[in-house]
């Protein structure tokens, strides 16, 4: 039996975070489980960095953004000293399961812990959407449509001036982002990993743009990591296409805002069936949303995945943008 649940956030913060903190810590309390966050992720579970639930007011701040509780990077949780040395210090507070919100090396911590004997669950937490087994994770959504408002921005003030804007977003290898933000925002161009394009190819869609069909305006979306210079690719392009060319880099203004109603929905039912699974003496598992409804997938099967390739649909995109 169940008596006592941690939650710790991981990796990257995501809008939602906190509203699946809530849910899980509200479930909890219905089966009279006690329960402890951690802060600062793995590394706040190898210093045994506890602090109980009743002390933070998780009413107050679910809506918001981030994480309430923290998050780091903590390669080191790959040592299995170090792993053991944070089971240990679960096993002092009689903490019986664990609840991971957070992104595929998250996954892999988890899923290392259950191995260890932990009961494990975990939640997908990253706003690049790169966990293939579901269908939206927490954050993106939210971050998709921070980065739709920016562009609709940058459009308006470029439509002004009859300038280009080369946009930089979040996604790490994952097009997500820069695909459905283009589609929303009708971008002249997405450059993703699945579908890159040379500097020669970005000025010559900028000339047929703004020389041949007079537009206004052209927003081209990137992806990062596509390109190591934002700055140099701009002054390229500009240089080849004759046209004054802006580059902005959305940055991590991408990570932060309240989450969208569908956010919290989402987390809110991922964060009830994560208790309802540790109840049953379920573990190792990754949940997500597929068609609607939360699924559940052992974590080595969810990591492996082949993810959906999205370049056709770039394309298509692509070619309807440009005519």
């Amino acid at each position: 039996m169940i008596k006592k649940i941690a939650i710790l956030t991981s990796g990257g913060d995501a809008p939602g975070m906190n509203s699946a903190i809530r849910a899980i810590v509200k479930k909890a309390e219905v089966h009279g489980i006690e329960t402890f966050l951690v802060k600062e992720g793995y590394s706040g579970l190898y210093k045994g960095d506890f602090v109980l639930s009743s002390k933070i007011d998780l009413d107050e701040n679910f809506a918001n953004g981030g994480t309430i509780i923290g998050s780091t990077r903590f390669p080191q949780f790959k040592k299995l000293k170090i792993r053991k040395i944070a089971k240990s210090k679960l096993d002092e507070k009689e903490i019986d399961a664990l609840v991971v919100i957070g992104g595929d090396g998250s996954y892999k911590g988890a899923q290392l812990l259950h191995e260890l004997g932990v009961k494990t669950i975990a939640l997908p937490g990253t706003i690049d959407n790169d966990i293939s087994s579901t269908d939206f994770t927490i954050g993106y959504d939210t971050a998709l449509n921070t980065i739709v408002h920016a562009i609709e921005k940058i459009r308006d003030t470029m439509k002004s001036h009859r300038r280009v804007a080369i946009v930089e977003v979040m996604g790490r290898g994952c097009g997500d982002l820069a695909l459905f933000s283009g589609i929303a925002t009708g971008s002249e161009l997405i450059v993703t990993k699945e579908n890159p394009k040379t500097i020669d190819d970005i000025a010559k869609v900028i000339k047929e743009q703004m020389i041949k069909k007079g537009k206004r305006s052209t927003i081209i979306t990137v992806s990062e990591n596509i390109f190591d210079d934002l700055y140099a690719l701009r002054k390229e392009v500009e240089k080849k296409s004759g046209i004054i060319t802006r580059e902005i880099s959305l940055s991590h203004i991408q990570r932060g805002g309240k989450p969208t109603a569908g956010e919290r929905i989402m987390t809110t039912l991922m964060g009830i069936k994560s208790v309802d699974l540790l109840y049953k003496g379920k573990s190792g598992i990754a949940l997500g949303m597929l068609n609607g409804k939360v699924v559940s997938t052992p974590i080595p099967e969810s990591l492996n995945i082949k993810r959906k390739s999205r370049k056709n649909l770039t394309e298509k995109i692509n070619k309807i943008n440009q005519i």
